[in-house]
């Protein structure tokens, strides 16, 4: 890569006003986000009228998907800030030895998860939720899925360091590419070739293995300001420290969400599969708002630790409080949209007209809706942690949402309210949630202007130092 095109990077993450650095690293990232959640609607679309039991089958199947994300996070959030920081402390070297180990370690891990979930499918369906009626179904569309995992995994660590060295457009176009085309092979799977769930998985298969290829490109030509080789594979103790630390916060998070999913898929199942269904349809639209907060919070981070390893704390602050802003105010907006519009949008995705999916449905979104704003602040709050390397306070933000007041929820709320309480359960926890951000977003402006008042005391420091010089 030039020189001068590396120079201009660096200088923007530097330089630039916030206000339009932020939304130019977060609008490509919501726009990856928002395809990719499109894709999944499309795709539950599709299925759905297959009938209620492949409805079910693809949220069961979402698990799976989010266990591959768990790998990813674990390895990819991490490197994601760890090279960023690097990237603002120029050592470059050292950026390049940490994405090309966390890049083939990540491809070794998927192999290994594929071969483990082929092995241990029929039962791993039936742990996931699956019910009777629903299992082969789970079957048909876990298995290629399965074998898209290595590539699936790669893609997540590609896709976040790309961000880090602020490549977010073409990180878009690599993941939104594969998006776009999975609409375009579900219906010539599912319909034309007559596959049904089975080709839904194929199109998935297919789609993310070609996003994975577009992200590859960048490095095989050699256009990017951090490396891959397999010449600088090297497991150096700080490097691991380092990615782990960080990315044990995503990973915690994204098992989480794992667990949670599969916990309330079980709970749901135990009622009956319309109620399954329903918590499928219901997740399947709240990616949508969920997308572009974590797409914005995604754009946000590699510009907090870009500049916190330069120790620009100035541009951290104003980083920060205009993040928080756009989220609280972006949460309010989307939540009233999806909140007025959510009757004919289950509709769309309840072709068989069950009654019990659209209530329950219905009323999971709505309720999700009216705690939205906690969760937009929740993911600035986390990102911010997870950006300057604060794993303890990152890993704290996230056991919140789907951890400790996830369980408890889960635990009470069907005892007293039966399947309703079930789908009332993660905008209860999303509320309670609220006591553990907003003392913290409050906490993180004490930490930066500590930082603000310790370089201003240095300053002069310096000045006379130079001067005795």
């Amino acid at each position: 890569m030039r020189a001068n095109v590396k120079e201009e990077k660096k200088q923007m993450m530097l330089t630039e006003d916030v206000r339009t650095l932020i939304p130019k690293m977060a609008i490509p990232t919501i726009t990856a986000q928002l395809i990719t959640t499109v894709y999944n609607l499309v795709d539950t679309y599709f299925v759905s009228t297959l009938g209620t039991n492949a409805t079910a089958a693809v949220g069961v199947n979402a698990s799976l998907e989010r266990m591959i994300t768990v790998i990813g996070s674990l390895i990819g959030a991490g490197a994601c800030s760890y090279v960023a920081r690097l990237l603002g402390a120029k050592k470059e070297e050292q950026a390049n030895r940490v994405l090309s180990t966390s890049f083939f370690t990540g491809l070794f891990l998927g192999v290994v998860f594929m071969l483990t979930g082929r092995l241990l499918m029929g039962r791993m369906v039936y742990w996931l939720g699956a019910t009777d009626e629903c299992a082969e179904f789970s079957m048909q569309y876990a298995t290629y899925v399965l074998y898209a995992a290595p590539f699936m995994i790669c893609s997540f660590i590609l896709n976040m360091c790309l961000r880090s060295e602020g490549s977010a457009t073409y990180s878009m176009i690599g993941i939104g590419f594969g998006g776009i085309l999975n609409c375009f092979l579900d219906p010539l799977f599912i319909y034309t070739f007559g596959l049904g769930v089975r080709g839904a998985s194929m199109a998935t298969a297919i789609s993310k293995t070609v996003s994975f290829c577009i992200l590859c490109w960048p490095y095989l030509r050699k256009s990017t300001i951090v490396a891959i080789s397999i010449k600088k594979f090297k497991l150096v103790a700080e490097d691991v420290k380092e990615v782990l630390a960080i990315g044990s916060s995503s990973f915690f998070r994204s098992l989480l969400t794992v667990a949670a999913s599969v916990s309330i898929n079980r709970v749901a199942g135990s009622y009956s599969t319309a109620a399954l269904a329903a918590l499928s349809v219901a997740n399947r639209v709240m990616e949508f708002p969920f997308a572009i907060i974590l797409g914005f919070g995604q754009g946000y981070q590699p510009v907090v630790g870009f500049n916190w390893g330069a120790r620009a704390y100035k541009r951290v602050k104003e980083s920060y409080t205009f993040s928080v802003f756009l989220s609280i105010v972006g949460g309010l907006v989307m939540g009233a949209i999806i909140f007025v519009f959510a009757r004919p949008i289950v509709h769309i995705f309840n072709s068989h007209a069950d009654e019990e999916v659209l209530s329950l449905g219905l009323l999971c979104i709505r309720l999700q809706c009216v705690a939205l704003t906690i969760h937009a602040m929740s993911s600035i709050v986390n990102m911010f942690f997870s950006g300057i390397g604060n794993a303890k306070l990152a890993l704290f933000v996230n056991f919140a949402r789907q951890g400790y007041c996830f369980y408890p929820t889960l635990l009470i709320a069907p005892r007293i309210m039966g399947i309703r309480g079930v789908a009332a359960t993660q905008a209860i926890a999303d509320l309670l949630t609220a006591v553990v951000i907003v003392p913290l977003a409050f906490y993180i402006i004490k930490v930066i202007n500590r930082k603000m008042e310790d370089t201003d005391a240095k300053e002069p420091q310096k000045q006379t130092l130079s001067a005795q010089t």
